[in-house]
């Protein structure tokens, strides 16, 4: 295994575990004011709603995994930029990405190579 892929392989789980912790606290949190209910512990257990265990798992599903998404995009930015490439485990889609801005424009690298001011901005807002 390469060292980026050790690197992304660290950057990923640090993203998946902290995107988990934010979204577990934010939903309990949430559940909590819209129901006035702590939420179900186990939503298969027959002594707890079906209307409240599929709004739990539906709820809780998406939300956990929008948030990872999120995570993963920013760090997989991240990686790009201070690599140049995409981490290996994105590559295999067949997209080719480059240091591209939101509307696929090719951004303007300085004098120099790459630019790293934000890096700082990038990782304390992924944690």
């Amino acid at each position: 295994m390469a060292s980026g892929s050790k690197a992304w392989s660290l950057m990923s789980l640090g993203a998946a575990l902290g995107s988990a912790a934010v979204a577990k606290k934010t939903l309990n949190t949430g559940w909590k004011s819209a129901t006035g209910k702590t939420p179900p512990s186990n939503p298969a257990d027959p002594d707890v709603a079906l209307w409240e265990a599929v709004a739990w798992a539906a709820a809780s599903g998406t939300f956990v995994n929008i948030m990872k998404m999120l995570a993963t995009r920013r760090a997989a930015t991240y990686y790009l930029k201070s690599t140049g490439n995409l981490p290996p485990e994105l590559r295999a889609d067949g997209n080719k990405a480059s240091k591209k801005g939101p509307a696929g424009k090719r951004k303007a690298e300085p004098k120099g190579g790459r630019d790293l001011s934000d890096a700082g901005e990038v990782i304390g807002a992924s944690i």
